[in-house]
């Protein structure tokens, strides 16, 4: 009898047959819902940082409520979506949505300044957040 092999932690899966859930039209709708969740997160994440902004310290019972909602229904969205999105994906966009809208509504509220450096910026993060979502997309034969 031979001894096992120590147990390292890692577990090694074999490349997915053509029937797995990964090449499947199934896990493709699944992403997609997944990353419109993941847009929806982010929606919820900018609306919350704009309620905290205009609760005034915690002053004023309206932006209390909606940033306390939008909490919790933006984490709710995030962690649905992690379930199909890797979580540094996830975050990332998630934050990189919030940011870019909370600027956005900020300057077209007149709160906050707009330049064009600003909105290049901007632009850079959107432009990253739409490479995640490409670069998410799984290769033809490959597992995630």
């Amino acid at each position: 009898m031979s001894p096992e092999p120590p147990l390292t932690g890692r577990t090694s899966s074999p490349a997915p047959s053509p029937r797995s859930p990964a090449a499947s039209p199934d896990a493709a709708a699944r992403r997609s819902r997944a990353w419109a969740l993941l847009l929806l997160s982010g929606v919820l994440e900018s609306v919350w940082a704009t309620a905290l902004g205009a609760a005034e310290g915690l002053t004023r019972l309206g932006p209390i409520v909606l940033f306390a909602v939008a909490l919790v229904l933006s984490m709710i969205t995030l962690a649905r979506a992690a379930r199909v999105v890797p979580m540094g994906t996830a975050y990332a966009v998630w934050t990189g949505i919030g940011a870019v809208l909370t600027v956005a509504w900020a300057a077209g509220t007149g709160q906050e300044e707009m330049s064009w450096l600003k909105a290049l910026f901007l632009a850079g993060i959107v432009a990253c957040v739409a490479g995640l979502h490409a670069a998410d997309r799984p290769r033809r034969g490959h597992a995630r």
